[in-house]
């Protein structure tokens, strides 16, 4: 699928979540930080991912543009800034970055956001995208059909909560992907 240099590239590549929100206008830099002060991190999952020991590499191929963008990236940030020691999250553009969005289509289209999990040494471990399940189980409840939402307005805190506690569990599954795989247990003597 891909190789560890591949990878390396790409993440290399991308910006810092700063840097990916400077590259929007004002009123997409808005709609951004706007999800972005309402997704805070409870007790519980601070603590959690305060227990994260193995680094781990996350790349986002978003689109500054997209609604679902602006409703899950800012999450997935403050899920990586709770341990910026072990997390190291970085956005490439979707259409900047064709030769990976080709690659990772979903449902055959080049969905953002897609997020790529890598090892310390950018191996691939995962892939998710382009909404978690509270995220389609609330579409599915308004009933946007093939439109897409478009971040003017905030989503409900409960759907930001939910969509922020499946990214999390998908952070979790990665990272004990990384604690129990056996070559980086011998790598790291542990």
């Amino acid at each position: 699928m891909f190789t560890a240099d591949y990878l390396c590239q790409k993440f290399e590549a991308g910006k810092t979540y700063d840097q990916y929100l400077a590259t929007g206008t004002e009123e997409q830099k808005r709609r951004w930080t706007q999800v972005s002060e309402i997704a805070n991190i409870n007790n519980q999952q601070r603590s959690l991912i305060q227990t994260f020991v193995r680094d781990m590499r996350v790349l986002v191929i978003s689109g500054i543009w997209c609604g679902d963008c602006v409703q899950q990236v800012p999450l997935l940030w403050r899920i990586a800034e709770e341990n910026i020691q072990k997390i190291h999250l970085r956005i490439v553009d979707r259409d900047e970055h064709k030769d990976l969005s080709e690659q990772v289509r979903i449902c055959a289209g080049m969905r953002v956001p897609t997020v790529l999990f890598l090892a310390p040494d950018y191996e691939f471990c995962g892939l998710a995208g382009d909404r978690t399940l509270s995220r389609y189980r609330e579409i599915a409840k308004k009933q946007l059909g093939a439109s897409c939402a478009t971040g003017i307005n905030p989503p409900n805190m409960t759907e930001v909560q939910h969509t922020q506690q499946d990214w999390l569990n998908e952070f979790e599954r990665i990272q004990l992907m990384l604690r129990l795989s056996p070559r980086l247990r011998m790598k790291h003597g542990d």
